[in-house]
């Protein structure tokens, strides 16, 4: 038979032509697959499917010797690391789930060229899933015997994805059931809304640690998987730090210095990602997303970027202008500026131009120019002025309402000036939690209305307007055509929208499962930000004594906390490594992820509520203590030192910032292996018998969307506007990404468009992550996708052609 090369698999069964794949046949070709992947086949000694004896799976419980088990269990694979369930048995049981969700995924396709849905997306990441599981299993079978052959790696790898081809068997069924549930054709679960709560409340309570450590990224393409682990490992070594009352520099450095045991760990950090997911607030979102506005991140990767000549923020002034109506140019409507919340006040816009153009360095531009240090605006002689442009782009960013500028979108903003030729107006509007809805969309359409009144000074004649936006930004440039056509003015020539948010009221749809495993948006953090932007969350976090240091007290405070870091991360890294050394001469020795585990999140979430000083770090000794004592037979005091300095003398609050305390007592309720029975709709997602996905030790998260009627909103969630306003947008193009959680968003949102007969093309990019336009410059897909946008872009700018005579 013959073999792909390099994978031992038969041909179209390897990584690339699973993906490739678009039926199920080469998939579970179990004749092929098993015999010859997980078994090894007759002539290797592995047992056949058909003999009797022991369970042919990967690692079988019923098997008690070691005659047929493959070698990697045979020498000192620890008892605790079988799963009971083989992959195999995992297979056989994702098979007839698979098939039915893939024998009625077409219906839920926008039209026949366009063949992308949750419930398609779904079936290819179970896919990815079991090709990696087919791909290292071979590759175990084959190199079982070699001398490199690491067995604990290995064993690691293949548990790792075993586990998560369990969960995703779990959302299989969940999709069953939305298919079931939901009306012919819509992908959005339209049920009661305590129902959807209900569901939604069951299904974040799965395990989703194994798709952050070993699996990160396994669905996307294999270029964008160092990336993701680097911003994994970030991120966890950020939320060890966070609230430490240091600024974003502080911060970003002690975790650099910190995020060794991340790195080494894959379980450990998968771990910490789950917890930080779940259990931390908007604010430390808000604080990771807003680390690229640093100005050494910045300027790095502005080197990186094209060079314009024009890179200039603006404050446009809180003052009222007139607009003529479209209608009839001779009357005109008022747009006032931004009221909601807090008031009167300036919006901040950034011109990037690639030429200086006509008007662009006018007296009266230059008395709306913001200072952020240097200007980049470049004075090389030229002969003369490029003449206006006849478009204009207006850009609105992403960030989940909740954090970045246009400062973090400049580099493919500078590229997209390059490319297009047109001057690009990039809007900053204030951002949740500080500024609910509609403070965003108002100042987004104050904007909007001044950059079209205004085009003049932008070297723009305004003859052709286009509206672009990803994510957030993508919600936007709905929201604000739909107001544009409310007040009569002028709407744009067309939007472009990548990967859109359309539907923010908290309705599940088989794309939305994917979440579970989606590291940039999973589904507790967008619970999250839409939360804050609803105005469900106005908390202030911030910390008064940053106030009261001053700008020179927090540079020295930072700089002692930084020394600080420098040295326990260098202690870290040798103690890692030194574990690891004598984890192979000591037979009950803890595993590293064990003892690595003990760290400032794990005390927060485990210790109860004590009085101020020194109860507490008795508190934490005590369970250190105890921890150390239960796993091995000689206390790590070391590790229980380096815990209690890098906690310092500190009251419970400043630890505990993960859960209420009645929060924390919910974790008894969502075990590890935990029963369906009695889950309300969730269990009604009809698990088999005897199946039972793992559960997550992080407790039941607050869900707070249920009882906030303003995300119903039209200008709020586009998707539940009535026809009457969609038939008011121009023509929108929307570059959506097959994996991501808001794909369904893009579907449905195209399907009513086309329903009231607006032109609306939607093109679906393959293996990529939400939020790959600030990824542009990664690799080659990436790279793909973003021309896709720009060339949507520049189908918007095109003029019509004229009729012929």
């Amino acid at each position: 038979m013959a073999e792909e090369p390099g994978t031992g698999l038969p041909v179209g069964l390897g990584l690339a032509g699973i993906r490739r794949s678009r039926d199920l046949d080469s998939v579970f070709c179990l004749q092929h697959v098993f015999p010859l992947s997980f078994l090894g086949g007759r002539q290797r000694g592995w047992p056949h499917p058909g003999q009797t004896g022991p369970s042919p799976h990967l690692w079988p419980q019923a098997a008690t010797g070691t005659k047929h088990r493959p070698a990697v269990l045979a020498e000192g694979a620890p008892a605790q690391k079988r799963p009971g369930r083989g992959v195999r048995e995992q297979a056989l049981g994702l098979e007839p789930a698979l098939v039915r969700l893939l024998g009625v995924a077409h219906l839920f396709d926008l039209d026949p060229e366009t063949p992308a849905n949750g419930y398609r997306s779904l079936v290819h990441t179970a896919r990815c899933c079991l090709a990696h599981l087919l791909h290292k299993s071979r590759y175990v079978a084959s190199n079982r015997h070699s001398i490199f052959f690491r067995t604990s790696h290995n064993l690691a790898e293949l548990e790792a994805y075993l586990v998560a081809l369990t969960q995703l068997r779990a959302l299989t069924y969940y999709a069953q059931h939305l298919l079931a549930t939901n009306r012919p054709g819509g992908l959005f679960f339209e049920g009661d809304e305590g129902l959807t709560a209900e569901f939604l409340r069951e299904y974040v309570t799965l395990h989703k640690g194994c798709f952050y450590g070993r699996c990160l990224g396994f669905q996307f393409t294999p270029a964008i998987r160092p990336f993701l682990q680097t911003i994994s490992i970030g991120l966890v070594s950020f939320g060890e730090h966070y609230k430490r009352n240091e600024t974003g520099l502080g911060v970003t450095a002690s975790s650099l210095f910190t995020s060794g045991r991340f790195a080494i760990d894959p379980e450990l950090r998968g771990a910490e990602f789950e917890r930080i997911i779940q259990n931390l607030d908007v604010h430390f979102w808000k604080a990771f997303w807003n680390i690229t506005e640093i100005e050494v991140l910045s300027s790095l990767a502005n080197m990186a970027s094209a060079t314009v000549r024009v890179s200039r923020l603006l404050s446009l002034p809180p003052e009222a202008f007139e607009m003529p109506l479209t209608s009839d140019p001779k009357l005109t409507v008022t747009i006032s500026p931004p009221l909601a919340h807090t008031g009167p006040g300036p919006v901040l816009v950034r011109l990037i131009s690639y030429e200086l153009r006509e008007g662009q360095d006018s007296e009266e531009l230059s008395s709306l120019v913001k200072s952020e240090g240097p200007w980049s605006l470049e004075l090389r002689p030229r002969p003369q002025q490029a003449p206006r442009s006849q478009s204009l782009v207006v850009h609105i960013h992403g960030g989940g309402f909740v954090a970045q500028t246009s400062k973090s979108h400049e580099p493919y903003l500078k590229t997209w000036a390059q490319e297009l030729g047109v001057p690009i107006i990039s809007i900053d509007y204030s951002l949740a939690p500080e500024a609910p809805f509609p403070r965003a969309l108002e100042e987004c359409f104050f904007a909007y209305c001044w950059a079209i009144k205004h085009c003049a000074l932008l070297g723009s004649t305004g003859e052709r307007i286009c509206l672009a936006g990803d994510s957030a930004g993508g919600n936007l440039c709905f929201t604000v055509s739909l107001r544009a056509a409310a007040y009569g003015v002028r709407v744009p020539d067309g939007i472009m929208a990548a990967y859109p948010a359309t539907m923010l009221q908290s309705a599940a749809s088989p794309s939305r499962l994917l979440s579970l495993m989606d590291p940039l948006l999973p589904l507790s953090v967008l619970s999250k930000c839409v939360s804050a932007y609803a105005g469900a969350e106005t908390e202030d976090h911030s910390n008064s004594d940053q106030k009261a240091l001053g700008m020179m007290g927090l540079v020295r405070r930072d700089t002692s906390l930084l020394l600080r870091d420098l040295r326990l991360g260098a202690s870290s890294w040798l103690n890692s490594f030194l574990e690891l050394r004598g984890h192979k001469s000591q037979k009950t020795q803890v595993p590293v992820a064990e003892t690595m585990r003990r760290s400032v999140s794990d005390a927060a979430l485990a210790q109860p509520e004590s009085p101020l000083g020194t109860d507490s770090l008795k508190a934490l000794t005590d369970l250190s203590l105890k921890s150390s004592s239960e796993s091995s037979d000689t206390p790590k005091m070391s590790e229980m030192s380096q815990s209690l300095e890098t906690l310092g003398p500190s009251t419970p609050s400043d630890v505990n910032f993960f859960l209420r305390s009645e929060d924390a007592q919910e974790e008894a309720g969502a075990k590890e292996g935990a029963s369906t029975k009695d889950r309300g709709l969730g269990s009604r997602a009809t698990f088999p018998e005897g199946f039972h996905p793992r559960r997550s030790s992080q407790g039941v998260i607050h869900m707070p969307l249920y009882s906030v009627p303003i995300v119903k909103n039209p200008f709020m969630s586009p998707l539940l506007a009535p026809d009457h306003m969609l038939k008011t947008l121009p023509p929108v193009h929307i570059v959506a990404c097959a994996l991501d959680p808001m794909l369904d968003d893009s579907v449905m949102f195209a399907r009513r468009l086309r329903e009231v007969g607006q032109p609306v093309t939607l093109h679906v990019v393959e293996d990529l992550p939400h939020g790959f336009l600030s990824l542009a410059s990664l690799c080659r897909e990436t790279q793909q996708a973003a021309q896709l946008c720009v060339e949507r872009i520049r189908l918007i700018l095109t003029p019509p052609a004229a009729p012929q005579p």
